[in-house]
């Protein structure tokens, strides 16, 4: 019971004690109250700071060149960026001998619409200009160029007439279409296309925004976040399902990339990490779809591995990263070694100085990789046959040569620790060849994180953990799509529309990208 709701006391020394009472309650409301607001000041006053660093580097990049410069303003901008869209949001292979050339393009693409400019002789009356005679036509030239025109942006306005029953007076009217964004004013493509364009095309929203303007369309980069947030609130169903799929799955690839997150205590940033988690059976003709599920954790302690996979069973291809060694250890879960990475170690060492013994061991990781190359797309049973066969021989050969190398190796040289590093991990890298479902290296996982890669170099950083997460999420799904071979704009479009307008979650596998099928126009 607070001070206030006690009853009034009749003697002074009760009375003193109450008004202190009172008096201690109402200082912690303020002090409560004062906290809160003082979060909520900081961010606006941390937003608006962002605000006036940007325009006064602006001013001094006007009318010169600094790369620098433009760097520090690039950076400014997207950790703008994603303070407001937090705020937004509801709470290897050997190269080949010679590099061909490439081959031209002949035609263009079939299904591009067609556009034809006629070119008449300059008298444009088809009169002979050295005679003066009629001229008839023979034939003709022409000549195809690719052209492109800007993204073109339209108002779609929804009309829903009322209708009136004249013997009931029943009003009939068509019920609203759902929105992204409640009284937003964006479709769901526009959604789409600003969360493609940022997480696909490695497009920052505030040069989305810029070229927007460029079309007289006037929408600030704090309402592009906006989108953005709430896009990927409705995408959140699909990125759960991606995750439930993807570690349920008995043999899975790993691996994980640092990203810059800003840190606005120390004004710096420090390094976070994505970790990208991929199931791909069609090497050995498995019936599961493929998947990638995308986490972010702000370091690269132990236990993130070990609770992202806390419920996973079954074979996981990974570096030699530390933090899985707890995993290995349970019994279920069975290390799968990388030969790309060992191969990797030698190839450093090659590049350096290049010997007799690492251009043998080259040739026969190479041997290893060639015997893959014959059987990738064939069924478990024939993979497993061809490696018991062609690479077991080779793998007890290329043991016993590594063995023999480093005896005659000083233990600290290179070549000598690159050698160690594959005797150390030599069960973890030969399990493959007893079973025909594993795989020789993580290139699945190399290949789902190199977007990241990409992308890392335009969206430089992660502005807050959120933020992080929001971009995990995202590449979950655009990452999905393309190893499904499905574009990410139209499945985006689509899903998210349907998320809107209240799909059953009972029918939510209708909607991965594995199963999702793209809609028909109407009347096709």
């Amino acid at each position: 019971m607070s001070a206030s709701a006690l009853p009034i006391p009749d003697d002074i020394e009760s009375l003193r004690l109450l008004v202190a009472a009172q008096r201690a309650e109402l200082d912690a409301e303020r002090v409560a109250r004062a906290q809160a607001e003082a979060a909520l000041v900081g961010r606006d006053l941390l937003i608006e700071k962002l605000k006036a660093q940007i325009a006064k580097l602006k001013r001094i990049h006007f009318g010169q060149s600094s790369e620098k410069l433009k760097t520090e303003i690039e950076q400014l901008e997207l950790a703008l960026e994603e303070l407001e869209t937090a705020e937004a949001e509801q709470p290897v292979r050997p190269e080949p001998a010679e590099r061909l050339r490439p081959v031209p393009v002949r035609s263009l693409p079939a299904h591009l619409p067609r556009e034809e400019v006629l070119h008449l002789p300059a008298s444009g009356d088809c009169v002979c200009p050295s005679c003066g005679g009629k001229l008839h036509r023979l034939g003709e030239d022409s000549d195809e160029v690719l052209d492109i025109e800007p993204i073109t942006y339209k108002v779609v306005r929804h009309v829903r007439p009322k209708f009136s029953c004249r013997a009931c007076e029943k009003i009939v009217q068509a019920p609203a279409p759902a929105k992204a964004i409640a009284r937003g004013k964006a479709s769901f493509r526009t959604i789409a296309h600003v969360i493609v364009s940022k997480f696909d095309h490695h497009l920052p929203l505030y040069r989305q925004a810029e070229i927007m303007a460029e079309q007289g369309i006037d929408i600030d980069r704090s309402t592009l976040a906006g989108w953005a947030g709430q896009g990927a609130a409705l995408l959140d169903p699909i990125v759960v399902r991606i995750k439930e799929t993807v570690l349920a799955s008995t043999k899975l690839h790993t691996d994980d990339t640092p990203v810059p997150m800003l840190d606005p205590g120390n004004g710096k940033t420090k390094t976070a990490r994505l970790w990208v988690h991929a199931i791909d059976d069609r090497a050995h003709a498995g019936p599961g779809k493929p998947a990638v599920w995308f986490a972010f954790t702000t370091d690269r302690k132990a236990e993130h591995p070990q609770t992202m996979l806390k419920t996973f069973k079954g074979h996981l291809q990974a570096d030699a990263y530390a933090g899985y060694d707890a995993l290995y250890r349970s019994n279920r879960v069975f290390e799968v070694g990388c030969w790309g990475h060992a191969r990797r170690k030698i190839w450093d060492v090659h590049q350096t100085k290049a010997t007799a013994a690492t251009t043998e061991l080259l040739e026969r990781i190479g041997g290893l990789y060639a015997v893959e190359e014959q059987v990738r797309g064939q069924p478990p049973d024939v993979r497993c046959n061809a490696r018991q066969s062609q690479s077991k021989p080779q793998l007890e050969e290329l043991r016993r040569r590594m063995e023999a190398i480093r005896l005659q190796l000083s233990a600290k040289s290179s070549l000598a620790v690159a050698i160690t590093y594959a005797l150390k991990r030599w069960v973890a890298l030969t399990r493959y060849i007893d079973d025909g479902r594993l795989e020789i290296d993580n290139l699945i996982a190399e290949r789902a994180i190199r977007g990241v890669a990409i992308g890392r170099r335009n969206w430089l950083f992660a502005g807050s953990k959120a933020g992080g997460e929001r971009a995990a999420a995202i590449y979950s799904i655009i990452e999905t799509c393309k190893l499904n071979g499905i574009e990410p704009l139209p499945y985006i479009t689509d899903v998210m529309q349907k998320i809107a307008s209240d799909w059953p979650n009972s029918r939510i596998d209708e909607l991965m990208p594995w199963t999702w099928s793209k809609p028909q126009p109407k009347g096709a």
